[in-house]
């Protein structure tokens, strides 16, 4: 459209953080609106104490998970474990209660000791699923020694769809109990047309003793 066509008594420009400059609905002048990829801060969750799972259910404490995003991530900063080794698994819920979505996945990692002695990039056929109702691995042998943490980037897609099946992908890294860089990528689906109302995370053994984890909605 040219600009001439505009209709400048119709621009809405205030200044508006985290927004973009787009058309009007009538396409005859400006105004703002989302930015289409935002990320939007949730809920920022802290583990000081020891304990054995954390749970982010839509409606409970602040978290939002249905159709407001098609797109959630979660970010977890140093978790630390009392076990040694352990590994940080997931599960959904399409009834807020239970926690046993059939899910398949896939999953292979890469390793270095920090003696420079040993590498690996491998499948891990122990870490994935086939239609499990089990949780799901996210990180692979823990450590437990008092530096020792993990962190997780974890996504998934279109959680309330009740068409699809619910994607989610994951990227880990973590100082395991061997003293090596363990670095793990999972991906696969919850198999369910339901809408999945919340996520359960943790440990295969022993309890969360600390971490940070904030979760984002994608615009």
């Amino acid at each position: 459209m040219a600009l001439s066509k505009v209709d400048f008594n119709n621009i809405n420009v205030t200044p508006a953080a985290s927004k973009a400059l787009k058309w009007n609905s009538s396409a005859n002048g400006f105004e703002t609106g989302d930015l289409g990829g935002s990320i939007v801060l949730i809920k920022t969750t802290t583990i000081s104490s020891s304990t054995s799972d954390v749970s982010f259910i839509h409606g409970a404490s602040g978290v939002v998970f249905d159709s407001t995003y098609k797109e959630y991530i979660f970010s977890f900063i140093d978790i630390h474990g009392t076990s040694d080794p352990g590994g940080i698994r997931f599960q959904g819920t399409t009834d807020g209660t239970n926690f046993n979505i059939a899910t398949t996945s896939t999953n292979f990692r890469c390793f270095h000791d920090e003696g420079g002695t040993t590498t690996g990039l491998a499948y891990a056929s122990g870490y994935d699923q086939v239609q499990g109702t089990g949780f799901q691995y996210l990180t692979a042998t823990h450590g437990n020694d008092n530096d020792q943490s993990e962190v997780i980037k974890f996504h998934i897609y279109d959680p309330s769809s009740t068409t699809f099946v619910k994607h989610y992908i994951a990227r880990s890294n973590g100082s395991n109990d061997g003293n090596y860089s363990t670095s793990m990528f999972t991906a696969g689906y919850l198999n369910t047309a339901s809408a999945v109302t919340g996520l359960k995370f943790a440990l295969d053994s022993g309890n969360i003793e600390s971490a940070t984890i904030k979760m984002y909605g994608i615009l």
